[in-house]
């Protein structure tokens, strides 16, 4: 299965990551270390471009929404930090159903980008099946704790994800 590709454009203050493609469990990885190393250098404003996004599934839309209430811990209003620029009609109703749209300021237009913004190219961390694994277990997590009708949805797969990264990381030692 074909994963994300990501582009990433910084300016002084801003980040814009364009999704490209499916983004999927596969690419949640490498979409978190990317988040977590920009907000490390101190940007807390990020564009997340999905005109390209054909599909989000729930461990990507966790792993988004751990980082929009890392950027909003106070429960700021809506996107303070985090904007979603042109979402699917069907991304918009994923992130509304399973209770996640709150935390982002979604828009739809054109993506303006400060003069100074320059790309950057992000690393692969190659990610192993023990991280792909506990990516997916804590995104479904986030899910569950952001929404109790969540719970229902995902206490199975949650429960499977925990039970499988015991034996990888059994396995490991």
């Amino acid at each position: 299965m074909s994963s994300a590709n990501l582009s990433v454009l910084v300016g002084k203050k801003l980040v814009c990551i364009r999704i490209k493609g499916r983004a999927n469990f596969a690419s949640s990885p490498d979409f978190k270390t990317l988040l977590n190393e920009l907000a490390g250098k101190g940007y807390r404003r990020f564009v997340i471009d999905l005109s390209e996004c054909v599909l989000m599934d729930s461990t990507f839309l966790g792993v988004l929404a751990g980082f929009g209430m890392k950027l909003n811990p106070q429960g700021a209003p809506a996107g303070s930090g985090m904007e979603l620029l042109n979402a699917s009609e069907r991304v918009t109703e994923l992130l509304e159903n399973l209770g996640a749209a709150q935390l982002f300021n979604l828009k739809t237009g054109a993506l303006e980008m400060p003069d100074d913004a320059k790309p950057c190219e992000p690393e692969s961390i190659h990610p192993t099946h023990e991280q792909i694994t506990r990516t997916s277990l804590e995104a479904h997590q986030t899910l569950m704790a952001i929404n109790p009708e969540n719970a229902a949805r995902f206490k199975d797969v949650a429960q499977f994800l925990a039970e499988d990264l015991k034996c990888l990381e059994k396995s490991s030692e």
